[in-house]
């Protein structure tokens, strides 16, 4: 497996913390699967032009997660049971993908505003959701019971 990772050490996000999180949206991507081999930590440093801790660091994480397992002798894989994103998270996200690159975002920005996103509390079982339709109107939907027919005018728990 040809794994591709870039670094930007210039960036505020630490060097390990990126080669994890690119890692991951491998696995997350389908492009890595169970089994499959991770370059040792010296030839990850060397291709990546950082310290040896560094990846060893990221390997660590990565498998403190449950992300890959590290064998002496076998060295590091993707873990069994690690599965790749659902077919629908994987549509949306190519959804946004293209969407932010249409509309001129950096990736970073696209990033950005993913991140915001979710930092925000998700709603209560009482909260207003609007939903576009696919005529492009906007609707309100509830998640309280009364606006079921079939449940309306029923005692909620």
């Amino acid at each position: 497996m040809n794994l591709l990772l870039e670094v930007d050490v210039a960036s505020s996000i630490p060097v390990f913390e990126q080669v994890r999180l690119q890692v991951v949206a491998h696995v997350a991507a389908g492009r890595l699967t169970p089994g499959d081999h991770l370059p040792t930590i010296r030839a990850l440093a060397t291709d990546l032009g950082v310290a040896t801790g560094t990846g060893a660091r990221a390997y660590r994480v990565l498998e403190t997660a449950g992300i890959v397992t590290t064998r002496r002798r076998a060295g590091t894989t993707v873990a069994s049971g690690v599965a790749s994103a659902d077919a629908a998270g994987q549509h949306a996200a190519r959804v946004y993908v293209d969407t932010a690159r249409a509309a001129g975002l950096s990736d970073e920005a696209a990033l950005a505003l993913v991140r915001g996103a979710l930092m925000r509390p998700e709603p209560g079982p009482d909260a207003q959701v609007s939903r576009e339709s696919p005529t492009g109107s906007t609707t309100q939907a509830s998640s309280r019971n009364a606006t079921n027919p079939m449940t309306a005018g029923a005692a909620t728990p």
